[in-house]
């Protein structure tokens, strides 16, 4: 019988034991993304999560855990028991010549059963970074264009959708939304960021209903941050200048505040191309932001306010902002947006699983546009409240979060004759489910509902899953419904820039999406292979068609609209100093459209090209003293709107097919390090491309073939910029 028992112990091991516990440095800042092995494990490793917080399975024969994070001293603990564990980690604060760290700009959370990119501030580095939309130079799955030639307003596009479908939040609070469509990429400066998540598909329910296809979450930096003093000056050959100054100071062990505050300007007039218009608008922008930040064993809190001008020039060289010049075609925008938020979260110190949330956000956006002479006056004020209360069922393989939420919209638009008014009141609750096994095996269930007073019930069910396969192979899967409102006006503020006339063929209705898609990553040593299919299908969109060269029409989808993405990407290192990636995306995106004529006809939807690569080479000297940064991407074709042959096209069936050529744009940095300064110089749009007459009819802007609104790729030549940072510890 004892010898029955012994081979019983043997073959069959006991339930497997975890230890859990929470990483942070010396002022309590949780770290996340941070490497948890054991000594004899080194390829079992974990990461922290947003929070700073791990959980790892006990190795057999082995209590030595070793914990990494980028900027700190690695080091080692010695763990008997599986009680909850609270690691401190120290600042590496040795000299840049003495110190040799290597890690990856970007990596994927191995953790999440969401596919979610984490670019690090390393990925930030690499270029200017002056503001959220160009901080995705060297990222394969979001890409960054021009909407237009005039207002220089950008547009991200995520899984071959408008960044409109994609909630981009600013540690979790809703941000680019509404009116900040237009210019919310430019209100967030570079150097106030800390980390970037880009989740694909549809997302946590936690977060809203308004993430179709993504989400976007913007971490800043903190005001208990180890730099007290961040110093960033930018200056480019065409005159736009940046200042950016970031403070942060420890008042006691429980209170800190910090300040974030950007000033930049443009007041140059460019004109490369020779067409009369202004490359890029002047303008000016102030941009602060004050908070607070209290800590305890019991209880977190931060609150703060930001504040936001900015002034927009364009149009014909010549002309000025006090519209005295009425023969010249001009363009200006004054926004205004003040911002107030809070977050407070009660802990639990015996029970690190349990906590109790409260996020609260209110705003007020005003802006004042004109185009030529038809004025566009804007306003919005929003309110944005949600509670979340996380527990565990049993025990820790079991988690949940639930809550309620409560979003308030109020917009105001006048367009010459158009008058848009809305008051949305948007109540909704949700729950969400957790299995995670080992880390290996993660499932997330959630739903939400939602309700709108002038759309009613939402409802909005959630699925994600991940599953590893030894310990280089991870499979995730992910479906779920999204809907939003759409703000046509905001969303397509560069199309206004045209004589076209705006035509809402019927009331929009909120649009709905089912977004489903997989990926599979294989990592073999220092290489990293991932693969990815995204596909979004509407049961409604609303339709922005330019295909007839005198209006633009604004209606809602009836038959096919859907958008198939899919990637397969590269990465190699960091090995020696050496960091390689090379990706390939393709999309197709397709639109019905004809209603404006009773007619239904499929066709691609434009501006978006079918291709693109890209490949991005980094390399470090030693003790990263310089850094060499290079991309290259080669965008394909895409369809654009064809009005230079003179045609009238009155039929859908008959509208002929025109696309753009594929270009190349290089980018590329060099950076040289020293303890407290770094010096940078660099390049984008290298290879010089332009497109040939962005403006249609730039010579008559007051005649009805103008149109500025057909941007298809860089309308300045080359850009070379050169800065300076500063970090005081």
């Amino acid at each position: 019988m004892k010898k029955i028992l012994f081979f019983l112990l043997i073959y069959f091991p006991s339930k497997a034991q975890f230890l859990e516990g929470q990483i942070t440095d010396k002022t309590n800042v949780e770290l996340p993304g941070a490497i948890v092995f054991w000594t004899s494990k080194p390829n079992g490793a974990v990461l922290s999560d947003e929070k700073g917080k791990f959980k790892i399975e006990k190795a057999n024969f082995d209590n030595q855990l070793v914990v990494k994070f980028l900027g700190y001293k690695t080091d080692t603990f010695k763990v008997n028991d599986t009680q909850f564990l609270k690691i401190i980690l120290k600042e590496d604060n040795q000299d840049l010549e003495g110190v040799v760290i290597q890690s990856n700009a970007t990596t994927i959370d191995r953790l999440s059963p969401i596919h979610t990119e984490i670019l690090t501030s390393k990925t930030l580095a690499k270029a200017a970074c002056c503001n959220l939309s160009e901080s995705f130079e060297t990222n394969a799955s979001v890409s960054v264009s021009y909407s237009d030639a005039v207002t220089g307003s950008k547009q991200i596009q995520l899984l071959g959708l408008s960044g409109v479908y994609l909630q981009t939040n600013v540690e979790n609070i809703p941000n680019i939304r509404g009116l900040a469509s237009t210019f919310g990429l430019n209100y967030i400066p570079g150097t106030w960021i800390q980390s970037i998540d880009i989740g694909k598909g549809a997302g946590s329910v936690v977060n809203g209903y308004e993430n179709m296809i993504g989400a976007i979450n913007v971490e800043l930096k903190k005001p208990d941050q180890p730099e007290r003093v961040y110093l960033n000056m930018y200056f480019n050959n065409f005159g736009r200048s940046e200042l950016n100054l970031n403070l942060a100071k420890k008042i006691s062990d429980k209170w800190s505040v910090g300040l974030l505050s950007h000033g930049s300007l443009l007041k140059t007039n460019i004109d490369n191309n020779n067409d009369g218009f202004l490359d890029l608008p002047k303008y000016h922008q102030i941009n602060v932001m004050n908070r607070w930040k209290y800590s305890s064993d019991k209880m977190m809190a931060q609150f703060g306010v930001k504040y936001l001008t900015e002034n927009r020039l364009g149009g014909q060289k010549g002309f000025e902002s006090n519209f005295q010049t009425p023969n010249l075609y001009g363009f200006s925008n004054q926004t205004n947006r003040v911002e107030v938020f809070s977050k407070t979260a009660k802990l639990w110190q015996d029970k690190p699983y349990q906590g109790l949330g409260l996020i609260v956000n209110a705003l007020v956006h005003n802006s004042a546009s004109k185009f030529g002479f038809k004025p566009y006056d804007a306003f919005q004020k929003s309110f944005y409240s949600n509670l979340i209360y996380q527990n565990i069922i049993g025990n820790t393989n079991h988690t949940y979060k639930t809550g309620l939420s409560f979003l308030a919209d109020n917009y105001d638009e006048k367009y010459g004759s158009i008058v848009r008014k809305r008051n949305e009141l948007v109540p909704g609750a949700f729950f969400e489910y957790s299995f995670n096994y080992l880390n290996r095996t993660n499932l997330m269930l959630g739903i939400r509902n939602d309700f709108h007073n002038l759309y009613g019930n939402q409802f909005s069910p959630r699925m994600h899953f991940k599953q590893e396969f030894g310990q280089n192979q991870t499979l995730r899967l992910s479906a779920g419904r999204g809907f939003r409102v759409s703000n046509p006006l905001a969303e397509y503020y560069g199309n206004l820039v045209s004589s076209r006339s705006i035509r809402f063929i019927e009331d929009l209705k909120p649009e709905v999406s089912w977004t489903m898609g997989s990926s599979y990553m294989v990592e073999i040593k220092k290489f990293t292979v991932s693969a990815e299919f995204y596909s979004t299908i509407f049961q409604n969109q609303t339709i922005a068609d330019m295909e007839h060269s005198e209006y633009l029409y604004f209606y809602n989808s009836a038959g096919k609209s859907y958008a198939n993405s899919a990637l397969i990407e590269l990465n190699y290192g960091p090995v020696k100093n050496w960091e390689i990636k090379a990706a390939y995306r393709y999309i197709k995106s397709m639109q019905t459209m004809g209603t404006p004529f009773q007619e239904k006809v499929l066709l691609p939807k434009m501006f978006l090209p079918n291709d693109r690569v890209l490949l991005n080479v980094a390399y470090s000297f030693p003790y990263d003293r310089w850094k060499l940064d290079g991309t290259l991407q080669w965008n394909g074709k895409r369809r654009i709107p064809d009005f230079e042959s003179g045609l009238d096209h009155t039929s859908y069936y008959a509208m002929p097919t025109k696309f753009a050529p594929s270009f190349i744009n290089l980018n590329g940095q060099v950076s040289r390090n020293f303890t407290k300064w770094e010096y940078y110089l660099g390049g984008e749009n290298l290879t010089g491309f332009r497109q040939k007459n962005p403006i249609i009819a730039a010579n008559e802007p007051f005649g009805s073939n103008f149109d500025a609104g057909v941007a298809w790729g860089p309308v300045i030549g080359a850009t070379i910029y050169t800065g300076v940072r500063y970090k005081l510890k």
